[in-house]
């Protein structure tokens, strides 16, 4: 896992949301902002529940809190979208409530769709790690909503000599990284720890320290 973060920090960005990638949140989120004043016999319900509405993209990335980027796969990302519309045009389809009840809802399904986005994207990294060695997934960045990939080191290898293949495979990826950005931090590029002889008995954990002392 240690290994996994030092990967993920050469990449990692400042994002502001992820739903809002999704093709149809600007007309389904139109349609609620435009029509949350008929929802609830109390006016006060309307600038809570239009402000919640407003930043929902930018508080979704205030409550990840997530040690990786945030970078979301079209299957996942379909799979959350529809979710969340599902639960919000049934909110949507009830007559007016009683004060109170429809920001709670809102917020219920706001915290519903920050818990299915951190599974979406904990569970494509899982699923990149159990290949061996270095392996790469197309996915959305939640940063700007261009396309992109991710990259990640797999420990899931059946024999040494795989793991010592995948290993040097991880000093090529760092090395030609570092080539092609040699503004960041990683003054050396020399990894005499990753190099034979080492790799023969080179654990994850090795290799893990090995990353953080460079």
């Amino acid at each position: 896992m240690a290994l996994l973060l030092c990967l993920v920090g050469m990449t990692a960005a400042l994002a502001h949301g992820c739903l809002h990638c999704h093709s149809k949140f600007s007309e389904k989120f139109s349609f609620y902002r435009h029509h949350v004043n008929l929802k609830s016999w109390w006016v006060g319900d309307i600038p809570v529940s239009g402000a919640l509405l407003t930043d929902w993209s930018d508080d979704t990335m205030k409550e990840l809190h997530l040690a990786i980027p945030a970078e979301i796969t079209r299957e996942k990302l379909d799979q959350v979208a529809t979710a969340v519309y599902q639960r919000m045009d049934q909110l949507y389809q009830g007559k007016m409530y009683f004060p109170g009840y429809f920001p709670n809802e809102l917020r219920n399904i706001f915290r519903e769709q920050v818990h299915l986005i951190q599974n979406a994207i904990i569970e494509s990294r899982l699923d990149c790690q159990r290949h061996c060695g270095i392996f790469q997934y197309e996915t959305i960045s939640c940063n700007n909503c261009t396309d992109s990939h991710v990259a990640c080191f797999g420990y899931n290898c059946e024999s040494s000599e795989q793991w010592e293949s995948a290993v040097q495979g991880l000093l090529n990826y760092i090395n030609n990284w570092h080539k092609q950005d040699v503004s960041m931090s990683l003054v050396s590029p020399a990894f005499r720890c990753l190099e034979p002889p080492h790799l023969a008995n080179l654990t994850l954990d090795d290799a893990a320290e090995c990353l953080k002392q460079h």
